[in-house]
């Protein structure tokens, strides 16, 4: 018999408070754009479970801006698990919510989907308002994530309120500019006193380009006398490292009217260099000619330093990624040695995980230094990474030919499975198998499918088989049909093996 616990009540929030700092992110554009998708499908493979959800818990009900393996766009907060685990300080897990008093009557657990287990990291604003969690459910009882899963649960949360900012920021950037520009416009006199009013620091020039206003916050902010900065002068406040990038920037504007957006080092009064997001757009007369310039700066050194540091956090994760790869392939060759009857199948599966293993490295976050050649969406760029093991010297066995098409770390995984088999099977029986046998691979894209046609050619030759499919034929079919929604054909021919794969073009990126 199950036996219940009891657990302490959540903390509560002040839910005008609540309200107040949800209403300033721009929620339903994070949500429409899909923006959190990935976070949250790493976050269902990271824990292993077939429902993922990012939460936002409102006064009465919750909305999910990203889910996997869940229907529902909201439900009531009566309902949610997430509105306990947002005032957590750390990742909420319960174990078996039929044995938890607070979820026991629960219709999500009482009925569809059955939640048993449960796992919440808390999204909290830089207010430190809670706002919801990213969760997994499962419907079966654990006994809960390992360490870590819950780091990587907390880092994944942490990564998507970072891009919910991003957001705000850019949102109320968007309409503190848009405002100004309209009392701008009215007003020289209103915009000048709302220049002073603001928290940014707002300038303006002329039409050729010789800055001849600033406002009270470009001179708290730089220290410098009212005035020394007009002209050119303004220059000399940037990084040295910065100020030829900055003045071929303002340049290209100024004999382009395009506007000027540029991220550099400001000197502050203290002496420091702070990074600063400078901004312009050109205000045209009636027949379009530029009447002046209005620019702002923002101060985003903490906001940089933060970015900097998810980038660190998100390439470190990859890394530790890659590595279970190469030790899952370790641990499946030191397995095999002790029953040499399952060599074959271990040397296989060793090689489909190290193909997956590549082609995670390929799309992964990279550091400058680590990043690869080619671009990391491009489909020739992924093939010609999965197939380097099998090349001559000259680079001519395998050759890949046609459109390039954008790929993304969804598609990754099924487009390298497929691939590696195929390469495997021409190297076992095709024409890979031969010194002189040769493949090519041709991409044709329209504006809804890509056909990918496999042709080899200079090896020994095949015949339509007649046993039944093997795991490499079903794992093809699987990754082509099952997971990216297209179609396979072959055709045995005497010259060699033909492969016809037919892929909805929405399957290679999102």
């Amino acid at each position: 018999m199950t036996t219940l616990y009891s657990v302490p009540k959540t903390a509560t929030f002040d839910e005008a408070e609540r309200s107040r700092v949800i209403s300033a992110y721009d929620v339903a554009g994070a949500r429409a754009k899909g923006q959190l998708d990935d976070i949250v499908a790493f976050a269902a493979e990271l824990c292993g479970a077939p429902v993922a959800l990012l939460s936002l818990v409102e006064e009465e009900y919750q909305r999910f801006l990203a889910r996997t393996g869940f229907d529902l766009e909201q439900t009531p907060r009566s309902m949610s698990f997430c509105a306990h685990a947002m005032h957590h300080h750390e990742v909420m897990e319960v174990p078996d919510a039929q044995a938890d008093l607070r979820f026991v009557d629960n219709p999500l657990v009482t009925g569809e989907p059955y939640v048993r287990f449960y796992a919440g990291a808390p999204l909290v604003s830089s207010e430190g308002v809670p706002l919801g969690a990213l969760c997994v459910l499962a419907n079966e009882p654990r006994e809960g994530l390992t360490r870590f899963q819950r780091d990587g649960l907390t880092l994944l949360a942490k990564a998507a309120m970072g891009r919910l900012d991003d957001r705000r920021t850019a949102r109320e950037q968007a309409m503190a500019e848009a405002e100004a520009r309209r009392t701008l416009e009215a007003s020289d006199l209103k915009f000048r006193t709302l220049a002073d009013t603001m928290p940014q620091m707002v300038w303006s020039t002329l039409p050729d380009g010789f800055h001849d206003y600033f406002n009270a916050r470009w001179y708290e902010f730089t220290g410098t006398p009212v005035g020394t900065t007009d002209g050119e002068g303004w220059n000399d406040m940037f990084h040295p490292d910065d100020q030829d990038r900055a003045w071929a920037i303002w340049r290209q504007s100024l004999e382009t009217g395009e506007p000027y957006n540029i991220e550099y080092r400001l000197r502050h009064f203290d002496g420091t260099y702070r990074w600063v997001l400078g901004r312009a757009l050109p205000v045209r007369d009636e027949n379009g000619a530029i009447q002046r310039w209005f620019g702002t700066c923002t101060d985003i050194h903490e906001q940089k330093l933060a970015y900097e540091e998810r980038e660190v956090i998100s390439q470190e994760l990859s890394h530790r990624i890659k590595n279970i790869f190469a030790v899952i392939a370790g641990l499946i060759a030191f397995s095999a040695r002790g029953k040499p009857e399952f060599a074959g199948i271990a040397t296989d599966l060793r090689h489909r995980i190290n193909a997956l293993g590549r082609a995670h490295d390929f799309v992964r976050p990279h550091s400058a230094n680590s990043r690869p050649a080619a671009a990391q969406n491009s489909l020739h760029g992924l093939l010609q990474e999965l197939f380097e093991p099998y090349q001559r010297i000259d680079g001519a066995r395998i050759s890949v030919t046609g459109d390039d098409v954008s790929i993304d770390d969804r598609s990754a995984t099924p487009l390298a499975l497929m691939f590696h088999e195929l390469a495997t099977n021409a190297t076992k029986y095709g024409a890979l198998a031969t010194e002189l046998g040769t493949v090519r691979i041709t991409v044709t894209a329209n504006d809804e499918t890509v056909a990918l046609n496999w042709c080899e050619q200079g090896g020994p030759s095949v015949t339509t088989p007649t046993t039944p499919a093997g795991f490499g034929t079903q794992l093809i079919e699987m990754s082509a049909v099952r997971q990216l929604g297209g179609s396979v054909n072959r055709t045995w021919n005497d010259e060699g093996l033909i492969v016809d794969l037919t892929i909805p073009k929405a399957a290679f990126s999102r």
